[in-house]
């Protein structure tokens, strides 16, 4: 295994472990940390809108939709992610949340993710409001949308009750599941 890659995964997985934030500046200001938040969403939605075509309309049906601008994950062995974020729901914010999730298997490396998830019916996104905690898998499914996903967003598709897409530095993500990503409301 090379070392660099193993190195920087247990460097990025202490990070994890140690709770650090993802989401650049801030410190410990709420009010910066949120606009910081903020910010990082306003950039990530523009970046999906300009690469996938459709989630522009998409997300302008949805009831609310939940973006996580920098999901950090790392693992060798073990894994683990961990980013913050915020609902908004007619294209303001309403609440701001932290996801995180472990994992266990063959894995090592790191990588950053940026995460969307889109309440496509109001009960759905009233359920995740309500919720002391949701996980995704065991509160509700979450229909991810890859590679080649606008030419089949049929009425099926807008009418599943929680959508999302997955982007990495390299665009779209396939083949990836989010059971298991715990979210929990940050006091901002």
């Amino acid at each position: 295994m090379n070392k660099r890659l193993f190195i920087a995964s247990l460097a990025a997985a202490a990070a994890l472990a140690s709770g650090c934030t993802v989401t650049g500046s801030g410190g410990g200001d709420p009010a910066a940390r949120r606009r910081a938040i903020d910010a990082d969403i306003d950039s990530a939605l523009s970046t999906l809108h300009q690469q996938v075509p459709g989630s522009q309309d998409l997300a302008g049906r949805a009831a609310g939709v939940l973006v996580f601008p920098n999901v950090l994950e790392a693992g060798f062995m073990f894994g683990a992610s961990r980013g913050q974020g915020a609902l908004r729901v007619g294209g303001n914010t309403v609440s701001y949340h932290a996801t995180t999730s472990g994992s266990f298997g063959l894995q090592a490396g790191a990588q950053s993710t940026a995460v969307f998830v889109l309440f496509m019916t109001q009960e759905s996104l009233d359920r995740f409001r309500n919720s002391s905690g949701w996980t995704v898998g065991a509160d509700a499914s979450v229909t991810l949308l890859s590679v080649g996903a606008s030419a089949q967003m049929t009425t099926a598709t807008v009418q599943q009750p929680v959508v999302g897409y997955v982007l990495s530095n390299r665009g779209l993500m396939a083949g990836i599941s989010l059971d298991g990503a715990r979210v929990t409301t940050l006091n901002l």
